[in-house]
């Protein structure tokens, strides 16, 4: 992990560092229904978990945020989501589970990845009972010192009632996660930090017996200072429907040169003697660089034919200068186009 640049905090690496060891983790990270696809973004977090398994440190969780969904995240929003019917959420949420196949293997193997919802525990909950039994161990004078509600407050932005509970229901899931599956790291964005220990503390104050340890990634942004994951044409989907494998591999095509080792090393599963060859060249040699991140990049999401045959289509286009098959395409009625020319 901190080889490849994945680690931004860490709760108490020493102790983390002897369970992964002893390939005693069991991680999770949570995922949000609030869309049906995963974006660039995301990604930081599913490698965390691959990785995880691929070094046999530990067993990995994908947590479905089929409960939480209904009612929004407002960690690093600047306005309250837009709520979401359950219909939609369910069809979110079965969209986004293609991606997670691609990098864990899931089954019930005691290394197997597991994918979870947290509706499970989080839909059925009496309200009063869970105020009692869960909210009598939060500080409102501490949740408002967090970052995903002081910032909204600091810019006199509304932080609605609904959203200010969202970081019990995560912290709550940490401690039935701890409790059923022995789960004892929550990985996640630097923005979730406040939310992640949280969760570490009230399973202490619930009973949870063992060690739970949080882990963050750096949020990225590029060299130039762009969000990770954001293009002038909207975000950066992972699934085929919203994004094409050839757009998708010309986004990473379009790397910034200073950001190349840091995305080979984040993004793809070359080994790091290779990254570093790649990481050494100079001048225009470092297009050849940025070919290579942009196909493996793209055959961890979508297969190595497809990003096989995007590396191809675009090498016809923009060196060999022919039309290629391969390119997208955008149909428009004929009377439009009568309109435009007129």
């Amino acid at each position: 992990f901190t080889q490849r640049g994945f680690i931004h905090q860490c709760s108490d690496m020493e102790n983390l560092d002897k369970e992964a060891a002893a390939h005693k983790l069991v991680a999770y990270v949570g995922y949000d229904c609030t869309a049906p696809s995963l974006h660039v973004g995301h990604l930081l977090s599913i490698m965390m978990l691959h990785w995880l398994q691929a070094t046999q440190s530990g067993r990995p969780i994908t947590l479905m945020g089929g409960g939480t969904t209904r009612v929004g995240d407002p960690s690093g929003k600047d306005e309250t989501r837009q709520l979401r019917s359950i219909e939609e959420i369910e069809a979110n949420k079965q969209a986004l589970k293609g991606v997670f196949a691609r990098l864990l293997t899931f089954g019930d193997g005691a290394r197997d990845a597991i994918m979870l919802d947290n509706a499970d525990w989080l839909a059925p909950l009496n309200y009063i009972e869970f105020l009692r039994d869960v909210g009598r161990h939060f500080s409102v004078n501490r949740m408002l010192t967090m970052d995903s509600a002081k910032l909204r407050l600091d810019r006199e932005q509304e932080l609605s009632f609904i959203e200010f509970n969202y970081m019990l229901l995560q912290a709550y899931d940490y401690v039935e996660l701890a409790r059923r599956y022995g789960c004892n790291l929550q990985m996640g964005g630097s923005d979730q930090w406040g939310n992640i220990v949280t969760g570490i503390d009230l399973g202490r104050r619930m009973g949870v017996k063992h060690h739970l340890f949080a882990l963050t990634c750096p949020l990225l942004t590029t060299s130039s200072g762009a969000k990770m994951g954001k293009t002038a044409s909207g975000a950066v989907w992972l699934n085929e429907a919203q994004l094409s494998p050839y757009d998708y591999w010309q986004y990473w095509r379009n790397t910034e040169d200073a950001d190349v080792e840091r995305f080979l090393k984040l993004f793809t599963l070359m080994p790091m003697d290779e990254i570093e060859r790649l990481s050494a060249l100079q001048g225009s040699e470092i297009n050849e660089a940025k070919k290579i991140l942009a196909t493996e990049a793209t055959a961890l999401i979508h297969g190595r034919e497809k990003a096989e045959t995007a590396a191809a289509t675009a090498k016809k286009t923009f060196e060999q200068g022919q039309l290629s098959a391969g390119l997208p395409t955008v149909e428009v009625p004929r009377a439009d186009l009568n309109k435009g020319l007129g």
